[in-house]
């Protein structure tokens, strides 16, 4: 019997305490802003958020994210889960455009892009794509009295490319963006 607990005890020491270790040290090592959780600071060095997780911006001087099942919740992912032919699905997009058409009224709601109505499986995506910034653009522009031009060439620089140029999809990071959107407005 003290052999099989001897055995149980080097197991627990070594895969439960001593693997995990040894990879979050590695972790930290090698990939440091990924380890933490990709946070991005703002002044006096706060956390205002995580590249990685999207968040909820109300004011119609920033863009908008993709709508969110789990409201941004970090603590736990998921989504509706529901068929393209279900009632509540349709119904909540169609709230969706509502919502898109009484935030967005120089944009005509058949011109908006799917991803701005419809949610991610995970309900935390942090992207749009560049069309759904693009789509944002009127708005913001009145609301804050920057040019579109100069709004499209903030777009335009905040665009990241697919992985490796053949992986996913081109994307915009809501936060990155919103967050150099403030400082032009300031």
């Amino acid at each position: 019997m003290f052999p099989v607990l001897r055995i149980c005890l080097t197991f627990m020491l070594i895969l439960g305490l001593g693997y995990p270790l040894i990879f979050t040290f590695a972790a930290k090592g090698i990939f440091p802003w990924q380890a933490e959780g990709s946070l991005i600071y703002g002044d006096n060095n706060v956390v205002i958020g995580s590249a990685l997780i999207g968040q909820t911006f109300e004011s119609p001087r920033f863009f908008q994210g993709r709508v969110s099942a789990v409201g941004y919740n970090g603590a736990g992912s998921g989504s509706s889960n529901l068929a393209p032919s279900n009632p509540a699905l349709i119904e909540r997009i169609e709230l969706s455009l509502k919502d898109w058409e009484l935030r967005n009224p120089s944009v005509p709601a058949v011109t908006v892009p799917l991803d701005l109505v419809t949610s991610s499986a995970s309900g935390l995506d942090p992207h749009i794509t560049p069309e759904a910034a693009e789509a944002q653009i009127p708005r913001i522009s009145l609301a804050t009295g920057i040019s579109q031009n100069r709004l499209k060439e903030l777009v335009a620089g905040h665009i990241e490319e697919r992985e490796l140029g053949l992986f996913g999809e081109r994307k915009v990071n809501v936060l990155k963006l919103n967050i150099e959107l403030q400082r032009m407005i300031q």
